[in-house]
């Protein structure tokens, strides 16, 4: 359990999903979901307008994809941690996640196992990546 409620924004354009991860978080972190949007474009202007400590995102957006949202709420909230949370598998794709400034990625399949843990490790400023996407991440 985290010690302060972390502000957070959730965003995936699957509604079923997107409500299912707002559950885990509030019963497993007591997290406190500030928003959610289901397109990168809301993703934006919500973290713009709000601030929140923490994004939860998927890559596969519409109007805007998930990595080039990253990359504008990167320099919107600055103090924000963006944590992408996608079925993408793909390396190269994973490999451009992070190197948007996000400091992890959760694979959905993984999320029951890994989801709690890379909240938490992300918030104290620490990178993670699911157990099965290890040898996409080149950071030391």
């Amino acid at each position: 359990m985290l010690e302060s409620t972390a502000r957070t924004l959730v965003v995936d354009d699957f509604v079923p999903w997107l409500a299912f991860v707002q559950t885990c978080l509030r019963q497993e972190l007591n997290i406190c979901i500030i928003g959610s949007a289901i397109d990168g474009l809301e993703a934006v202007q919500q973290a713009t307008e709000l601030q929140p400590d923490l994004v939860l995102l998927d890559v596969g957006l519409p109007r805007l994809n998930g990595i080039e949202a990253a990359r504008q709420i990167r320099k919107a909230a600055p103090k924000c941690a963006v944590l992408f949370l996608s079925e993408v598998s793909d390396c190269d794709v994973v490999r451009v996640a992070l190197g948007s400034g996000a400091r992890g990625y959760v694979l959905e399949s993984e999320a029951t196992r890994d989801l709690a843990t890379a909240v938490q490790i992300i918030l104290e400023g620490k990178r993670f990546v699911s157990h099965d996407l290890i040898n996409c991440d080149d950071s030391p």
